[in-house]
């Protein structure tokens, strides 16, 4: 619990037509190069938020080697239910493999708990769009809105204030980026500090579509917001 109260902020909002997440990257590495492509595009991972499957992105926060094999597990069981049931896994169901084995590392000599809480920002059509958070020992619940990691205590105070139960993808975006900036360690917001993930649906195939913003693509929603570096917005 130690590593996850320490570890950067991350940030859900669930909106009537979508799922927003965000979240701090504590440790900056200029030279990390996440984009597959020159102008960016959908899927992929960050290093604090993740692609389970077409319609689960998760958001982590703790101990990163635990939180990379609890991905790994979370893929293969989603790529498994793909293959024989041909749908992709109901978002609880994903939710519950994982505490499932969270919680049994919890129960014998010589283990020691996964040190990482998740996120899931998911969409199925039984309970359609859906926000779930879970614990290393293995306890998940339901959420409208809710930020684990540092300041979790402020945002979650900020989020009592400000969400609403119809908002929108595009004010639940607004919602995160300002809750953010209040929360963050640092003073200044930019693609080197911040990750986003929207999961929303396509309006001509109804299906999940989850976007992992490109660093050029969170730089131009903090313009969009008001919200980037200085020199950032000089350079606009």
């Amino acid at each position: 619990m130690e590593a996850i109260s320490h570890a950067g902020t991350v940030l859900g909002v669930l909106a009537a037509d979508g799922v927003v997440l965000a979240a701090e990257k504590k440790v900056t590495g200029k030279l990390l190069d996440l984009s597959v492509t020159k102008e960016g595009g959908y899927g992929g991972s960050g290093e604090k938020i993740y692609l389970l499957t077409n319609n689960v992105v998760v958001g982590v926060a703790g101990l990163t080697a635990d939180a990379n094999s609890l991905v790994n597990y979370a893929r293969t069981a989603a790529q498994r239910h793909l293959f024989t049931f041909n749908e992709d896994i109901p978002v609880e169901q994903l939710a519950q493999r994982l505490c499932d084995l969270k919680q049994g590392y919890t129960q014998y000599g010589g283990l020691r708990p996964f040190g990482v809480s998740l996120l899931y920002a998911g969409w199925d059509p039984y309970y359609q769009f859906q926000l779930y958070l879970s614990d290393p020992s293995g306890n998940y619940s339901g959420w409208k809105a809710t930020c684990i990691g540092a300041n979790n205590g402020t945002a979650q105070s900020l989020l009592k204030q400000e969400y609403k139960e119809d908002i929108k993808v595009e004010d639940a975006i607004a919602l995160v980026m300002k809750v953010m900036s209040k929360t963050m360690d640092s003073t200044t917001l930019g693609s080197e500090k911040l990750e986003f993930a929207t999961l929303t649906l396509d309006a001509e195939t109804k299906k999940p579509r989850a976007k992992i913003y490109r660093p050029t693509e969170v730089d131009a929603l903090l313009l969009k917001h008001g919200l980037a570096k200085k020199e950032d917005a000089e350079m606009k």
